[in-house]
């Protein structure tokens, strides 16, 4: 069994999506709009937090795994590709991490 990539994760949302919202959760948070996919998404992003500073494991791996999905929807409900987060990730791997992250700051 090979492992789920994003990409897979993102095509068979696109699927969910294209569903009734009775019949899917990706339809029915996207059919709530932008503001309640970003919502679900801090919930889940906190979660995560709490799992990895209690050093709790499994539940980050699980609470992991639903930041990915919201995010996915999040992005979907934006409007913004995934592959346009991909293709900004990859612009940034020309450079260090402290480059990259010096060059987003705010001139002081």
């Amino acid at each position: 069994m090979t492992a789920m990539t994003l990409d897979d994760l993102d095509a068979r949302l696109a699927l969910r999506a294209a569903a009734a919202p009775e019949d899917s959760y990706t339809a029915q948070l996207l059919s709530r709009g932008i503001e309640k996919c970003a919502q679900k998404l801090g919930e889940e992003a906190t979660e995560a937090v709490i799992a990895a500073v209690t050093a709790n494991r499994p539940e980050l791996i699980k609470e992991s795994a639903d930041v990915l999905y919201h995010l996915l929807v999040l992005l979907r409900a934006a409007n913004v590709p995934l592959g346009a987060v991909m293709a900004e990730l990859d612009a940034r791997t020309a450079r260090s991490g402290l480059a990259e992250k010096a060059a987003r700051q705010d001139p002081q």
